[in-house]
């Protein structure tokens, strides 16, 4: 098995055709075509199903292209280890962010790496919390940020800030008029949980963090109405007085500035977000930078006030 079948292999898949991967990584079709013979062969199995339509991945197909994804990635990641230096690291980052902490994070992440990492390339992914574990194991990406919930075994974990989470739903929610209402008083737990909730599907986002918290209280799960993992189809749907969900402020912060959602406070439930990565897979020197500067920067906005509804921890590496 060599690297460069790998690369064809990553490029076809992408592509979904066995011309634009040739066309993608400059060789011909021919040569394309019999260096996947080759890897399939070594394999024992096929790796693509063949038709009019292109080409689609088979079973096993799936199941390779992470491996493959991951093999490449740590190939250029130690060719960039070698090439950099402590006081100038150069190199490609995938960092992941799940969705409702990218708006706090994404954009002020990519101004600080571009102004005091200019060698460094970083690419920014959004998904889902559980996708985000799963791609960190295999190493398709090397940092993610993600949420302790029990379930980052086999990561370097450091925390970096907690956010409380807030029952928040339509503003007309209340029989009370906006302005005539007296200042908001914290839920308690089992007050919150009393409600009917719109809710990530487990084991994505905040869904794990609510219900180990009311089994830790003694109280019933979350009567979940609806599942929904999507942050924008979720505030489509708040907007829309369709229920109320359970998160903190900062994902739906212009429409609760707005008057559009009001955010409760709920006492005792909070969830804490830590930089992670592989503890098997070692950080490359931009790694390393990249994961500093972000934990430094989240620090920073938790304490500046610009990530509402957080407050910073003192970051330091909880396990590997």
């Amino acid at each position: 098995m060599e690297l460069r079948q790998l690369r064809y292999f990553v490029a076809i898949a992408d592509s979904g055709s066995f011309t634009k991967a040739a066309e993608r990584v400059y060789v011909a079709q021919s040569a394309l075509s019999h260096q996947l013979a080759q890897l399939e062969d070594e394999l024992g199995t096929p790796l693509f199903d063949r038709s009019r339509r292109g080409v689609e991945l088979t079973e096993a197909g799936q199941r390779f292209f992470p491996h493959a994804v991951s093999i490449l990635r740590q190939a250029e990641e130690a060719l960039a280890s070698a090439r950099s230096t402590d006081e100038e690291p150069e190199g490609k980052v995938v960092f992941g962010i799940p969705h409702s902490a990218s708006n706090a994070l994404a954009l002020p992440l990519l101004r600080e790496v571009r102004q005091r990492l200019p060698k460094v390339t970083l690419e920014l992914t959004e998904e889902l919390t559980g996708n985000l574990t799963r791609q960190l194991r295999t190493g398709q990406i090397q940092l993610a940020v993600l949420f302790e919930d029990g379930q980052l075994g086999g990561f370097s974990v450091t925390r970096v800030l907690s956010e409380q989470l807030h029952l928040i739903e339509p503003e007309d929610a209340s029989p009370t008029p906006a302005k005539g209402r007296p200042p908001v008083r914290p839920l308690s737990l089992r007050q919150a949980l009393s409600r009917p909730l719109i809710l990530p599907a487990s084991p994505h986002g905040v869904r794990p963090i609510i219900e180990a918290a009311a089994a830790t209280a003694g109280l019933p799960p979350p009567r979940v109405e609806a599942d929904i993992s999507s942050i924008s189809i979720l505030r489509t749907t708040l907007l829309a007085g369709m229920g109320r969900t359970l998160l903190p402020v900062m994902p739906l912060l212009p429409e609760i500035q707005a008057g559009l959602l009001r955010a409760t406070p709920v006492t005792r439930l909070d969830r804490t977000l830590a930089v992670c990565s592989s503890a098997h897979i070692p950080r490359s020197p931009a790694c390393q930078a990249v994961a500093e500067l972000a934990v430094a920067l989240m620090q920073r906005l938790s304490s500046s006030g610009e990530w509402s509804g957080s407050r910073p921890l003192t970051a330091a590496k909880a396990h590997d």
